[in-house]
């Protein structure tokens, strides 16, 4: 496995959202300790995950009408796609893709408007593995912890070999980078309480500072008696043969957590329709799929990693399942037919600029809209009206083919209702 030191990556894009989120990190960790006397990781990161979804909120409310106004253009995107279904020339394909676009420009919807909150996640996700990963790193008060022992050990005969058993475990490699400040506050940074008390017997002179050093670690990476330094699976081996319950059924908690909110979160946001009515099938077995495999994959992820991430996860996923309920609350009272209609008006007044005649709203989208309105009373007014008209018609067919004169299923009955049959269509 290649070598890393735990500073800063230099990942694209990665590395810069990296920076961004250390950053705020680090102004929270100074506040919370420079104000409240509070320094604590594991709180800087709760807060941090709110502040970081306050700030998304435009853009996840602007989602969720996308999502909405995508359910009405629907049918128009069926038809085009329905339109050049067997056609598979680039001519057709390039036709057909200038069609779909002129509709999402109609209706002011972005193709991407449904996925631009996820891709903008999926960055800050990983930063935020790279930043709780390398905390050192990025908040500099974190880092002044271990200045003081690592100039003592830079001069301290043994201390490099001494070291070298727990550089593997932080990915550290003397030989490659040196043994040096950044490198020996990596390697401090994920040693384990075990491996601070061999350090102390190791160098008894240093002890002191060493135990003082370790206490500051765990003051400012504990989490109700855990440490999110470590992952949780680390924290029920190392527990388990000590046999502390608490810590193990804490370690098991986030994971279990991170799922379940995962969950929560996935079940509040609204579930777009398929585009095509051939990929009906296809879509919704797709995202059944992906909204099951999304939390266990949570779970996964949050036993391996450390338990600062997981924390991240749970943090992340309930204070997005409270915005996505009262988003939910709100989109219920939107007029979407006025939105609908404010679209078109935008839209319609760049066409007149290019010399275009208007457009409007399909028929079917307008039956698609009306349904997204009242989707309870419309279902039951069709349900209503075709039971209605169903009987009407039996009723109808019943009494033109009544023959009174002849017995029902001879001859000259069926003779009969020929001769009638007949007779309908000519006055027609």
């Amino acid at each position: 496995m290649k070598s890393m030191v735990l500073t800063k990556s230099n990942t694209f894009i990665i590395g810069q959202a990296a920076t961004l989120l250390g950053f705020i990190i680090n102004g929270l960790y100074m506040f919370m300790h420079g104000t409240f006397g509070i320094a604590n990781i594991a709180l800087c990161i709760i807060l941090f995950t709110i502040v970081v979804n306050i700030l998304m909120l435009p853009l996840t409310i602007r989602q969720q009408k996308s999502s909405r106004m995508t359910a009405v253009m629907n049918p128009e995107l069926q038809a085009i796609t329905k339109k050049y279904k067997n056609k598979k020339d680039n001519e057709s394909m390039m036709k057909m893709q200038q069609e779909q676009q002129a509709v999402y420009a109609k209706y002011g919807v972005s193709p991407m408007g449904t996925c631009l909150p996820l891709l903008i996640q999926m960055p800050i996700l990983f930063a935020m593995y790279q930043v709780i990963w390398k905390i050192p790193a990025y908040v500099s008060s974190v880092k002044s912890i271990y200045l003081g022992l690592v100039e003592k050990l830079m001069v301290t005969d043994g201390a490099q070999a001494f070291l070298e058993q727990f550089a593997t475990q932080a990915r550290v490699n003397f030989e490659k980078i040196g043994f040096n400040e950044n490198s020996i506050v990596d390697v401090l940074y994920n040693l384990k309480p075990a491996n601070w008390t061999e350090l102390a017997d190791k160098f008894p002179d240093l002890k002191s500072l060493i135990e003082t050093t370790a206490a500051s670690t765990e003051h400012v990476n504990s989490f109700i008696g855990i440490n999110i330094a470590d992952s949780p699976m680390s924290i029920i081996r190392s527990s388990w043969s000590e046999k502390a319950i608490v810590p193990i059924i804490i370690a098991l908690a986030i994971p279990v957590l991170a799922g379940l909110t995962q969950y929560l979160s996935v079940k509040l946001m609204p579930q777009t329709a398929p585009q095509a009515e051939g990929d009906e099938s296809a879509v919704a077995n797709s995202m059944k799929t992906m909204n099951t495999m999304m939390p266990l994959m949570s779970v996964f992820f949050c036993f391996t990693f450390s338990t600062g991430i997981g924390l991240y996860w749970v943090a992340s996923s309930a204070v997005r399942s409270v915005i996505q309920f009262i988003i939910n609350k709100r989109m219920a009272n939107i007029d979407i037919d006025e939105m609908v209609k404010q679209n078109m008006e935008k839209y319609n007044e760049k066409r007149k600029k290019r010399g275009l005649p208007p457009e409007s709203i399909s028929g079917q989208a307008r039956r698609n809209l009306k349904n997204l309105q009242n989707p309870a009373e419309e279902s039951t007014e069709n349900i209503q009206a075709r039971t209605e008209k169903r009987l009407k018609n039996i009723k109808d067919s019943t009494e033109y083919y009544k023959n009174t004169s002849a017995k029902p299923g001879s001859i000259a009955s069926k003779a009969r209702m020929v001769q009638q049959y007949n007779e309908k269509n000519q006055k027609k």
